[in-house]
């Protein structure tokens, strides 16, 4: 019986993280700032930044953190990022999300000054992520994680269906544009969407991020899609993916693994993103 073939993140992450090493060897000393903001008790984000801490702390990146307790007032959060922005010595910043009840997201986001948006979504990036085909070597980094797995397995992008199920809006519609720029033909759904089956089941490659565990079932997808889950949900102290992996590991071509797919190379990607802001910067 066949079975797809496990897209592994963890080994990838490794091949950036090792490049971002040689990178930042070449600046004989110097070492890029990443300010890293926590707001609230959530254990799942602690854990997730205390992890970002240690693998920047390999590549040679300094973090900074900002730890700050729930009751924290969105004002207080908004004078703390402007003085991060107005840091000479921070390249660039990073905000954990999601955020406690109460902060308006898309508020704090914005706040951050775009030269040092590590995320990438800051509506002036985003902006300038429509404007052009030509993205050059920042864009949000689930995005380089979309493009680089593809390009790892030797996927060609050019004339693919590809299918996005999401919930943001944003997101789909920018990883559309940046895929359709390499002759991509796009469809985008949402779990709801009453076509849904439809569109995902003509998919040469299925991407999704949905936050719902095990919705994309084999009768969803075509024989051998790749496909992409971006969709993590915690569920106690275990993490699921949108995809139901054991459903669909006969009929999948490729399939990323929830744990140890998109997340360790999302995580990688945000310290290219952080290099590349130092450099862009400090004219390196």
């Amino acid at each position: 019986m066949r079975y797809a073939k496990i897209i592994d993140g963890k080994k990838l992450a490794k091949k950036i993280k090792n490049n971002i090493v040689k990178e930042i060897a070449k600046l004989k000393g110097e070492r890029p700032n990443l300010a890293i903001i926590l707001i609230g008790d959530r254990e799942d984000s602690k854990l997730y930044v205390k992890l970002k801490e240690q693998e920047a702390k390999k590549v040679g990146i300094d973090t900074h953190l900002y730890r700050c307790p729930e009751n924290i007032t969105e004002r207080e959060a908004l004078e703390m990022i402007d003085c991060l922005n107005n840091d000479e010595l921070i390249d660039a910043i990073l905000v954990q999300l999601p955020l406690p009840n109460g902060f308006d997201t898309d508020a704090i986001i914005l706040a951050i000054k775009p030269s040092k948006d590590v995320d990438g979504f800051h509506p002036d990036n985003l902006e300038s992520l429509f404007k052009t085909c030509d993205h050059g070597k920042i864009m949000p980094p689930v995005f380089k994680v979309v493009l680089k797995i593809l390009e790892n397995i030797n996927c060609e992008i050019k004339n693919k269906k590809i299918c996005i199920v999401a919930n943001s809006e944003i997101f789909s519609k920018s990883l559309s544009h940046i895929l359709e720029c390499r002759q991509a033909e796009v469809s985008i759904a949402h779990a709801n969407d009453a076509n849904l089956r439809s569109k995902t089941s003509q998919a040469d490659i299925l991407i999704t991020a949905i936050g719902k565990p095990k919705f994309i079932k084999k009768e969803m997808i075509k024989k051998g899609a790749v496909i992409i889950d971006i969709g993590i949900t915690k569920i106690k102290d275990k993490v699921r993916g949108d995809v139901d992996f054991e459903d669909v590991k006969e009929k999948a071509g490729y399939i990323t693994p929830v744990p140890g797919g998109v997340g360790p190379m999302t995580i990688a990607m945000a310290f290219e993103n952080t290099l590349e802001l130092y450099k862009k910067r400090r004219g390196k």
